[in-house]
Protein backbone atom coordinates (compact mmCIF):
# COMPACT_ATOMS: atom_id res chain seq x y z
CA UNK A 1 0.00 0.00 0.00
CA UNK A 2 1.60 3.40 -1.03
CA UNK A 3 1.04 6.31 1.60
CA UNK A 4 1.62 9.82 0.99
CA UNK A 5 2.64 12.14 4.45
CA UNK A 6 3.15 15.40 3.44
CA UNK A 7 3.14 18.62 5.31
CA UNK A 8 2.64 22.01 2.85
CA UNK A 9 3.88 25.63 3.80
CA UNK A 10 3.47 29.02 2.43
CA UNK A 11 6.94 30.24 0.91
CA UNK A 12 7.93 33.97 2.43
CA UNK A 13 11.26 34.57 0.69
CA UNK A 14 13.25 33.22 -2.22
CA UNK A 15 16.31 32.46 0.19
CA UNK A 16 15.43 29.02 -1.18
CA UNK A 17 16.14 29.88 -4.86
CA UNK A 18 20.16 29.76 -4.94
CA UNK A 19 21.29 26.97 -6.69
CA UNK A 20 18.30 25.01 -7.79
CA UNK A 21 16.54 24.66 -10.89
CA UNK A 22 13.14 23.98 -12.00
CA UNK A 23 10.71 21.95 -14.12
CA UNK A 24 7.85 23.17 -15.59
CA UNK A 25 4.93 21.12 -15.09
CA UNK A 26 1.25 20.87 -16.21
CA UNK A 27 -1.37 18.57 -14.34
CA UNK A 28 -4.82 18.18 -14.54
CA UNK A 29 -8.06 16.54 -12.90
CA UNK A 30 -10.06 13.89 -13.88
CA UNK A 31 -11.81 13.67 -10.94
CA UNK A 32 -11.19 15.82 -7.92
CA UNK A 33 -14.01 14.19 -5.58
CA UNK A 34 -12.42 14.44 -1.75
CA UNK A 35 -12.34 10.40 -1.67
CA UNK A 36 -10.62 10.21 -4.85
CA UNK A 37 -8.11 12.61 -6.61
CA UNK A 38 -7.17 10.98 -10.36
CA UNK A 39 -4.49 13.77 -11.55
CA UNK A 40 -2.57 13.42 -15.20
CA UNK A 41 0.95 15.03 -14.98
CA UNK A 42 3.76 16.25 -17.52
CA UNK A 43 7.17 17.60 -16.49
CA UNK A 44 9.54 17.95 -19.22
CA UNK A 45 9.83 14.28 -20.64
CA UNK A 46 7.98 12.02 -18.74
CA UNK A 47 4.33 12.06 -17.40
CA UNK A 48 2.47 10.68 -14.37
CA UNK A 49 -0.88 9.16 -13.78
CA UNK A 50 -1.84 9.68 -10.20
CA UNK A 51 -4.47 8.32 -7.83
CA UNK A 52 -5.07 9.67 -4.49
CA UNK A 53 -7.24 8.63 -1.49
CA UNK A 54 -9.09 11.14 0.98
CA UNK A 55 -6.61 12.83 2.90
CA UNK A 56 -6.72 11.67 6.93
CA UNK A 57 -4.72 14.13 8.65
CA UNK A 58 -1.33 14.59 6.46
CA UNK A 59 -1.69 10.97 5.27
CA UNK A 60 -3.52 9.73 2.38
CA UNK A 61 -3.24 6.68 -0.30
CA UNK A 62 -1.05 7.58 -3.48
CA UNK A 63 -0.66 5.35 -6.26
CA UNK A 64 1.71 6.87 -8.96
CA UNK A 65 2.51 5.31 -12.39
CA UNK A 66 4.48 6.99 -15.25
CA UNK A 67 3.23 7.18 -18.92
CA UNK A 68 3.61 8.11 -22.25
CA UNK A 69 3.79 11.52 -22.74
CA UNK A 70 1.41 11.90 -25.61
CA UNK A 71 -1.17 9.72 -23.30
CA UNK A 72 -0.34 12.31 -20.56
CA UNK A 73 -1.72 14.84 -23.56
CA UNK A 74 -4.30 13.55 -25.00
CA UNK A 75 -5.84 12.99 -21.14
CA UNK A 76 -4.89 16.76 -20.24
CA UNK A 77 -7.73 17.55 -22.81
CA UNK A 78 -10.28 15.44 -21.19
CA UNK A 79 -9.51 16.87 -17.72
CA UNK A 80 -11.59 19.31 -15.42
CA UNK A 81 -10.87 22.85 -15.89
CA UNK A 82 -8.41 24.64 -15.14
CA UNK A 83 -5.38 22.87 -15.49
CA UNK A 84 -2.14 23.87 -13.33
CA UNK A 85 0.79 25.53 -14.69
CA UNK A 86 3.41 25.57 -12.22
CA UNK A 87 7.08 25.48 -11.85
CA UNK A 88 9.12 22.86 -9.28
CA UNK A 89 12.25 22.87 -7.51
CA UNK A 90 13.80 21.19 -5.00
CA UNK A 91 15.97 21.95 -1.97
CA UNK A 92 17.35 19.99 0.08
CA UNK A 93 17.14 21.47 3.88
CA UNK A 94 19.15 19.44 6.93
CA UNK A 95 18.00 16.05 5.53
CA UNK A 96 15.15 16.69 3.92
CA UNK A 97 13.92 17.37 0.19
CA UNK A 98 11.49 20.12 0.12
CA UNK A 99 9.68 20.75 -3.13
CA UNK A 100 8.77 24.48 -3.48
CA UNK A 101 6.21 25.13 -6.19
CA UNK A 102 5.90 28.49 -8.29
CA UNK A 103 2.55 28.55 -9.75
CA UNK A 104 1.84 29.82 -12.68
CA UNK A 105 -1.28 31.46 -14.78
CA UNK A 106 -4.45 32.08 -12.68
CA UNK A 107 -2.46 30.64 -9.80
CA UNK A 108 0.35 33.40 -10.37
CA UNK A 109 1.48 34.66 -6.84
CA UNK A 110 1.39 31.40 -4.89
CA UNK A 111 4.61 30.06 -3.45
CA UNK A 112 4.35 26.52 -1.39
CA UNK A 113 6.63 24.53 -0.15
CA UNK A 114 5.97 20.62 0.56
CA UNK A 115 8.17 18.14 2.67
CA UNK A 116 7.31 14.52 2.76
CA UNK A 117 7.99 12.10 5.79
CA UNK A 118 8.03 8.63 6.65
CA UNK A 119 5.35 8.76 8.91
CA UNK A 120 3.67 11.32 11.15
CA UNK A 121 5.75 11.50 13.74
CA UNK A 122 8.46 13.29 12.08
CA UNK A 123 9.10 16.53 12.45
CA UNK A 124 11.64 17.94 10.42
CA UNK A 125 13.65 21.04 10.85
CA UNK A 126 11.92 24.49 9.01
CA UNK A 127 13.76 26.56 6.71
CA UNK A 128 13.67 29.76 7.31
CA UNK A 129 11.79 31.01 4.38
CA UNK A 130 9.28 29.04 5.27
CA UNK A 131 5.77 30.68 6.70
CA UNK A 132 2.38 29.18 7.67
CA UNK A 133 1.61 25.78 7.54
CA UNK A 134 -1.68 24.70 5.61
CA UNK A 135 -1.28 21.38 4.97
CA UNK A 136 -5.46 20.86 6.33
CA UNK A 137 -5.95 24.05 4.52
CA UNK A 138 -8.02 22.85 1.24
CA UNK A 139 -7.64 26.37 -0.40
CA UNK A 140 -4.00 24.95 -1.06
CA UNK A 141 -4.81 21.75 -2.51
CA UNK A 142 -3.91 21.69 -6.21
CA UNK A 143 -7.01 19.67 -7.02
CA UNK A 144 -8.99 23.19 -5.22
CA UNK A 145 -6.31 25.24 -7.28
CA UNK A 146 -7.96 23.55 -10.37
CA UNK A 147 -11.50 24.61 -9.54
CA UNK A 148 -10.63 27.96 -7.50
CA UNK A 149 -7.54 29.35 -8.98
CA UNK A 150 -5.35 31.75 -6.62
CA UNK A 151 -6.41 34.97 -7.95
CA UNK A 152 -9.70 34.80 -7.40
CA UNK A 153 -9.15 34.32 -3.43
CA UNK A 154 -5.82 35.64 -2.50
CA UNK A 155 -6.81 38.83 -1.42
CA UNK A 156 -9.28 37.16 1.35
CA UNK A 157 -6.38 35.41 2.72
CA UNK A 158 -6.47 35.12 6.61
CA UNK A 159 -10.51 35.88 6.50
Amino acid sequence: MAQEIERKFLVTSDLWQSGVTGLRMSQGYLSNDPERTVRVRIGGEKAWLTIKGRSEGISRLEFEYEIPVSDAAELLGLCLPTVIDKTRYEVNFEGHLWEVDVFHGDNTGLVVAEVELENENISPAIPPWIGAEVSGDARYFNSRLSEEPFQKWAENIGG
